[in-house]
């Protein structure tokens, strides 16, 4: 089964990833609540959800607070088996092709 349709399905049986504090702040408020630590196939579907989200805040509000939330995601999936090599992999691509610091936007007409 592809990732996608596993993920799909994971996904729709999870409510929300929440930030670790949350439920504490929930209670202290007295909001009824049940919380579940999630494995770690659907721990990585919630955080790419969480990242559509979090991008989807930013692109509509483009509030620092959305930023910050979506470095915080990153953080997460970078400490995912499968990207643990990701900051070396990105300093590579930064010295192959540079990053965007020159602010360059490139066009091309369609052939």
């Amino acid at each position: 089964m592809k990732l996608v349709l596993v993920c799909r399905k994971i996904m729709n049986t999870i409510t929300k990833l929440v930030r670790d504090h949350i439920p504490a702040l929930l209670v202290a408020r007295h909001v009824p609540h049940k919380i579940r630590v999630a494995g770690p196939m659907e721990y990585r579907c919630a955080l790419v959800k969480k990242l559509h989200e979090e991008l989807e805040e930013f692109d509509a509000l483009h509030s620092l607070e959305e930023l910050a939330d979506i470095m915080e995601v990153i953080e997460a999936l970078k400490k995912l088996p499968e990207y643990w090599g990701i900051e070396e992999y990105r300093h590579q691509k930064m010295l192959e092709k540079g990053g965007f610091s020159n602010r360059i936007i490139l066009s091309s007409e369609a052939a």
